[in-house]
Formats: C-alpha cells, structure tokens, sequence
C-alpha cells in the first residue's frame, strides 16, 4: 500500500531543521501523553486506536443499515452539526461525481444535510425539494437537543411521517447518538429507530471513523472497508514506538509549532482540487477547536487554488508575513481531458495543446510554491497518491494524530472546547429558554 508523503522542506527557510527538532521531546513527551492517558483530555482519547479496533461486526452492521436506506430512498438526509456532518461531507465530496446530482439516475442516494445552520430559506428549500420524494433521515446527535439538528429534525421527521405514515417512516430513520441517555435516544427506543453509539471518549472533530462518519459515507456507496484500512496503516505509521523523525505525525506537528514560534500565527490549508475543498472545512474544526483556546494557537484557515489565486492570492503574495501554507497535492487524477488545438489560436494556448489538464493545475501548483516561498511564505507539502478511500483514511488519522500531539506541545487541552458555550447561553438568554432567566435579564440590561 502506498501512502501519503509529508514534505517540509519549503519550510526551512524561515526555520531551521534544527527548530523543528528542539520540539523533538515536546512531540515524544505528547505522544507518551496520548499512548498513556495522562496528558489533558485524556478522557477523549477514543480515536486513537479506533481505526485498528474497529470489527468486521460493526463494519457489516453499518454496511446493512446503508443497504436499507440505499434501498427505500433516492435522498437521505443527514442531520449534525459540526463534528456531527464535516468528516461525512469532507469525504463524500471528496470521492463523489462533481456534477451526479444533475443526472436522472443514481447507483446511490443523493446525500444531503440539515441542522448544520439555522437557515430558514435553506430549510424551506430542502422541505419543498423532499416533497413527493422518497427520503430518509440519518440523525446524529449526543444528546438530540443540541439547537440546529434538533430544529431541523423536528421538521424533517413530522414531513417523512406524513408522506409515508410512523410505520414505514421508523425504517428509514436511523439516529447515532448516546448508548443509554439523552432526548434522541430516548425517542429513537421509544420510536424503534436503528440506532448506532457515539462513544462517550470520541469527541465530535474526531468521530469520522465512527458511526458519525461511516454511516452516512457508506449510504453515499463509498468503501467503508477501504476508509479503516487506511486509517490503521497511518496508525501503525505514527504509532508509539515509531522514531520522531520517522513519524510524519509528529513532525507534521512540530514544524507547524516551530513556525507559530517564529511568529507564523495562521496556517492555510491549500488545495489545487476542487473535490477537497469540505476535506478544508473539516480540518479547520479539528485544529481550530483543538488548538484556539488559552489565546494560543494556529488560526487556521484554507483556499482552493487556483480558484483563489485570483482572489486571495495577492494577499498570500504580498500581505503581513504572518502565513504558512500546508499544501495538499494530489498526485494521480480518476480521469484524462486533453487540451485540443485550435487553428485560430485567438486565445493563444495552442502551446498547450496535447497536454494534459492536470499537467497544467500541477505546474501551477509548482509556480505557486515557489512564488510564495519567494515572497516569506513557508511551504508545507502533503502529497496523496489519489483521492480514493484508502488514502482519504490515511490522512484524516494522520490530521487527527498530528493535531493531539501539537495540542500537547502548544501546552493546551486538545480535546475541550470551552469557548463554545458562550454563543449558546446567549441565544438561549434572548429566547428565553427555561432556565436562562437570569442570563436573560443580565442580557436585557445590556442591549
């Protein structure tokens, strides 16, 4: 099996292998904390032997859920927020046909998601697009009261039994949520709903090879199997006994501190393919709620290149060098567009003619490197030998273990996220939701 390629050799202009390798003990001295527990958080530790502790059972139980959505529903609908939606989507837009959901026939359901805002147009428009259609409903909440998946359930569930009446409607509804407490678990015994856990240790940002994430890639028709394979090859990779400069993780992690030591405070992940913008999305959660906290750590950020060269490029280019970028090349596309002669040439690209279109995005890719490079803009480099399954498991563990061990030398708690209670108390303060009277008039007093 191939695998993905960590390469930071565009970052040691502006440090120095040496700096990266003064982290060496504080990444060892993380692992040690991830591999024993002892470290802050260490009660959400449950990601990190997943991939390996996964069983065929549990494999072969959401393969056969998948298959009794994949066969009632031309739409299945998954409701989250957050952890709860990004893994699913970052890896089926990854994997899908860009343009499937404008073909009139599909091997698969058409994947779509709700409770990840509080649009009402949006709502509105998934209703009257769901009706007269066969739909089912996959809904992934811990406690089923969080606000945005809940709202959009509630709407989501009263439409689905009205159209196909509670009997048919309890078979394509499947809720993922806690083993033994909380609302949706509550309804979904009480409804006979198929139900899959969310482990009490896995934190959302890290739940994509749960159920969370599987359940949903496997009704899109993806390879589940193919996924976890990967993701335990990058666990063997970075696993505890591998030696620091052997173990992309742990360099990953160190090289991204080494320049936020040096004054890089934001770290753009880029991409020169458009299927991996929501892989973007994803990280952005995984580091941002693992790593923004203590007022320390990396803001991160992404682009899609060369859509944004156009764009946010002339700020990359010649902005406050407060930048590095993480660029994650694709090596091998699925398919081949030649670029044709034209006897008038108007456009002038007949030197291109002949080539290949990714022959073109991959010397671009090159030009931007070194352009950014030349203008104080450090460069990491992941290579992915293509986006297939296997290596979509690979690096989504290879993020995850790199992001716990640079939570660990930024000497912050990588699994807690604090600071995102603070909006959810004040919206339920101005709705007046029982309970938050105080916080209401303390609000009230302000505006």
């Amino acid at each position: 099996m191939k695998s993905i390629e960590l390469n930071i050799e565009k970052a040691l202009g502006t440090v120095s292998k040496s700096d990266v390798f003064a982290l060496e003990g504080k990444a060892n001295n993380g692992i040690e904390m991830l591999h024993k527990g002892t470290g802050k958080g260490n009660d959400f530790l449950g990601w990190l032997h997943l991939p390996s502790e996964i069983s065929e059972a549990h494999l072969a139980d959401l393969e056969a859920a998948a298959k009794q959505l994949r066969d009632r529903c031309e739409i299945v609908v998954v409701i989250g927020i957050g952890g709860s939606y990004l893994g699913a989507k970052a890896v089926i837009e990854a994997l899908s046909d860009s343009f499937e959901f404008l073909r009139h026939e599909h091997k698969n359901p058409v994947v779509l998601f709700a409770g990840q805002n509080i649009g009402e147009d949006y709502l509105f428009e998934l209703q009257t697009l769901l009706k007269g259609k066969s739909f089912g409903i996959v809904v992934i909440s811990k406690s089923g009261t969080t606000t945005e998946p809940a709202i959009a359930f509630r709407l989501l569930k009263e439409q689905l039994e009205a159209q196909v009446g509670k009997e048919e409607a309890k078979h394509r509804i499947v809720a993922v949520t806690d083993a033994h407490k909380g609302a949706l678990r509550k309804l979904a015994d009480t409804e006979g709903y198929k139900t899959f856990v969310i482990a009490d240790n896995v934190g959302g940002r890290f739940s994509v090879l749960t159920p969370v994430g599987l359940l949903p890639i496997a009704i899109a028709g993806f390879d589940i199997r193919a996924l976890v394979a990967g993701a335990v090859a990058m666990e063997k990779a970075c696993g505890e006994e591998v030696p620091f400069e052997q173990n992309p993780a742990a360099i990953y992690a160190a090289t991204r501190n080494a320049l936020y030591q040096s004054g890089k405070k934001i770290e753009i992940l880029v991409n020169f393919n458009p299927k991996l913008h929501y892989f973007a999305e994803w990280w952005k959660q995984l580091y941002g709620e693992s790593e923004g906290k203590d007022h320390l750590g990396i803001f991160p950020a992404s682009v899609d290149f060369t859509t944004d060269l156009h764009s946010m490029g002339q700020w990359i280019q010649e902005g406050e060098r407060i930048i590095f970028e993480t660029v994650l090349s694709v090596a091998q596309m699925q398919h081949t567009v030649t670029i044709p002669s034209d006897q008038e040439n108007l456009d002038g690209l007949n030197y291109l003619a002949g080539k290949r279109v990714d022959e073109v995005n991959k010397m671009a890719e090159l030009g931007t490197q070194i352009a950014h490079v030349d203008g104080g803009v450090p460069n990491l480099k992941i290579v992915v030998p293509e986006l297939n399954e296997t290596y979509l498991g690979q690096l989504i563990y290879f993020f995850e273990k790199a992001c716990g061990i640079s939570g660990y030398i930024l000497g912050v708690n990588p699994f807690n996220q604090p600071g995102v209670e603070a909006y959810k108390r004040n919206m339920f303060a101005l709705l007046n939701k029982p309970g938050y009277e105080e916080e209401s008039k303390a609000i009230q007093a302000r505006l």
